[in-house]
C-alpha cells in the first residue's frame, strides 16, 4: 500500500516593480537548474509567472500551481519582493510552504543587479505573522541557487510529513487498555492538525476477523510469512490466525479508509485479546509497519500518529518502543564502559512485545509474550517477533496531547549500541547524550506516556521543524540538552 504523499513543490519566484523583474526570473532559471542537476527533478514544478506588485498575478501564480498539481510551495525572492502578494500567495495556497530568498552573485553586480533579498525577506516573515499564515524558513534561507536548491531538498521530507498529516485518518480498536491512563488521547489536537479518527470497539474488530476464517488469500499470506521469518518460523502453527488477521486489518483499512489517503492503526492488544483471538498480534503489527501503515500497540493514538510522521519523513520503517528498564551496571562495565563514549546514566534499553520489523532486526524469530505468558496459557501468546534491534543511529521521538488538551513534543538523537541484551522481546540497548537529566526533565517532568517512536536514523532537524511547522509551541518543544543547558525544572546545586 501506498502510504505515504509525493511531495511536487511549485517554485514561484516574486518581485517588487521597482527592482528589475528579470533579477527574479534568471535566479528562479538558475534555482531550478541546480536542483535539477542534483534533485529529483519530479519534486519540483517551476511557475512561469512572475509576480510584481499585483495581486491579480498572485492569483494567476497560484492557479497555475495547483493546475500543475503542486501539493507543497516554495515563495522565492528573486529580489525584494511584494510583502503584500508573496504574503497572499502563501495564505491561500493549501499545503505547505517555505520561504527562501536569493543572495548577491557578485561584488561585480551591486548597482542594477542588486536583489535586496536579504531585506525583502524580514518583511515577508512580519506580514506572515500579520496574516497568521505558518511557512517553514530554513536556518539558512538566503542564498546561491546551489544553497537554496539544497534547502528545497530538505523541504521535501518536511511537506511529506505536513501534507501526510492532512490527509490521515487513524484508526483504533476498543479503549485503552487497564492501568494504561498514560496512553489517554484528547483528540481535539488530532483534529487541528487535520487528523481523522475513527474509533471502534475490538468486538467490530473481532467480528471482521471471524468473517475472514476461510480467505482464500491466507494461504498467500502465511508463504510470504514463512519466508521472511526463515529459521525464525519457530511458532508455524499460529500462521495462518497471524494471517488471517493481517487481512482483517488491511480491509479495514481499504474500506474505511474514506476520503482520507493515509491510514495509521491504533490496536487493542490486551488483556482479552489473546484468549479471544487466541494470538498476540505483535508480528502482524510489525509486518504492516514495514509496508508503511504503522500499527501501535494498547490503543495509543498518538504513538500511531508520531510512527506515521516519522513513517513520512524517513519513507523506511519505524517502531514504538517502550522507554523500558536501565541497563544493569554489571553490562555498562562490561560491555559499555570503555568502549562507547556513554555514562552508564546515558543507557537505557527500548523493548516491546515483538512489533518491530525484522527489516530492523539483527536476528529474529517467532515466539510467545513471556510476559503475558506468566497469567495465561502459553499458546494463546504467540505471536512475538523477538530478538535484538540492529544497532546503528536513531531518532527517539513522539508528539502528545496532554490530558489538558496541549500539543507537545520532544526529540532525541543516539544510537544503538552493539550489546546484547540477554532478554526477551523485540528490544535493544539505546545510548542518547544526557538521557538521564532528559529522562528526569522532559519525560517524567512534562508527563509523558512511556511509548516512545523510533525512526532508524538522525532525523531531529527534520522532526523538529515538522513539529514547530505543526503548532507545537516552542516551549513545549524538547529535546535531551547537553550538560551546559540546564532544564528550567533542574535543581541549580545538583
Amino acid at each position: 500500500m501506498d502510504n505515504t504523499p509525493k511531495v511536487k513543490i511549485g517554485i514561484v519566484a516574486v518581485s517588487r516593480d521597482c527592482f528589475p523583474e528579470s533579477l527574479s526570473v534568471g535566479r528562479r532559471k538558475a534555482l531550478v537548474k541546480a536542483y535539477t542537476e542534483k534533485y529529483n527533478k519530479d519534486d519540483i514544478y517551476e511557475c512561469p509567472v512572475c509576480i510584481v506588485e499585483s495581486e491579480i498575478q498572485m492569483v494567476e501564480a497560484l492557479e497555475d500551481i495547483n493546475k500543475a498539481g503542486c501539493n507543497a510551495l516554495c515563495v522565492y525572492l528573486g529580489n525584494f519582493g511584494p510583502e503584500i502578494s508573496e504574503t497572499l500567495l502563501a495564505k491561500h495556497f493549501s499545503g505547505p510552504k517555505m520561504f527562501i530568498a536569493a543572495a548577491e552573485e557578485s561584488q561585480d553586480s551591486l548597482l542594477d543587479g542588486r536583489g535586496d533579498a536579504y531585506c525583502g525577506l524580514l518583511n515577508a516573515s512580519y506580514n506572515l505573522k500579520l496574516r497568521s499564515t505558518r511557512a517553514y524558513i530554513p536556518e539558512n534561507p538566503v542564498g546561491d541557487a546551489e544553497d537554496l536548491a539544497d534547502e528545497i531538498h530538505s523541504f521535501v521530507p518536511i511537506a511529506r510529513a505536513l501534507i501526510g498529516l492532512s490527509e490521515l485518518k487513524i484508526i483504533s480498536f476498543g479503549p485503552r487498555p487497564l492501568n494504561f491512563l498514560a496512553c489517554n488521547a484528547p483528540i481535539q489536537q488530532l483534529y487541528n492538525l487535520g487528523v481523522e479518527i475513527e474509533e471502534n470497539s475490538e468486538l467490530d474488530l473481532f467480528e471482521a476477523f471471524n468473517k475472514h476464517a476461510d480467505d482464500p488469500r491466507i494461504a498467500e499470506v502465511v508463504a510470504d510469512m514463512e519466508k521472511e521469518l526463515g529459521v525464525g518460523n519457530k511458532k508455524p502453527e499460529v500462521l495462518s490466525k497471524l494471517a488471517q488477521y493481517e487481512l482483517t486489518l488491511l480491509d479495514w483499512v481499504k474500506d474505511h479508509k474514506g476520503y482520507r489517503k493515509y491510514v495509521a492503526i491504533a490496536g487493542k492488544c490486551w488483556p482479552a485479546f489473546q484468549t479471544q483471538f487466541g494470538f498476540v498480534p505483535c508480528y502482524v503489527n510489525s509486518r504492516l509497519t514495514g509496508k508503511g501503515i504503522p500499527v501501535s500497540c494498547e490503543v495509543d493514538i498518538y504513538g500511531a500518529l508520531s510512527e506515521f510522521i516519522g513513517t513520512c519523513i524517513t519513507e523506511d520503517a519505524v517502531t514504538l518502543l517502550d522507554i523500558n528498564n536501565s541497563v544493569p551496571k554489571d553490562m555498562y562495565k562490561e560491555s559499555i564502559e570503555g568502549k562507547f563514549d556513554y555514562k552508564h546514566s546515558d543507557t537505557f534499553m527500548g523493548f516491546h512485545c515483538g512489533n518491530t520489523c525484522s527489516s530492523k532486526m539483527s536476528s529474529c524469530e517467532m515466539r510467545y509474550q513471556k510476559i503475558m505468558a506468566r497469567t495465561l496459557p502459553k499458546e494463546v501468546t504467540n505471536g512475538t517477533l523477538e530478538g535484538d534491534i540492529a544497532p546503528g543511529d536513531i531518532t527517539f521521538y513522539r508528539l502528545q496531547s496532554t490530558a489538558d488538551g496541549k500539543l507537545r513534543a520532544y526529540i532525541a538523537e543516539g544510537e544503538i549500541l552493539p550489546v546484547a541484551t540477554r532478554s526477551f522481546g523485540s528490544i535493544a540497548v539505546f545510548a542518547i547524550k544526557e538521557m538521564g537529566r532528559f529522562y528526569r526533565h522532559v519525560l517524567i517532568e512534562k508527563n509523558y506516556p512511556h511509548h516512545g517512536a523510533v525512526a532508524f536514523g538522525h532525523y531531529g532537524k527534520l522532526l523538529y521543524e515538522v513539529f514547530k511547522y505543526a503548532g507545537v509551541p516552542l516551549e513545549d518543544l524538547d529535546y535531551n540538552k547537553p550538560a551546559s543547558l540546564p532544564y528550567k525544572s533542574e535543581n541549580p546545586f545538583s
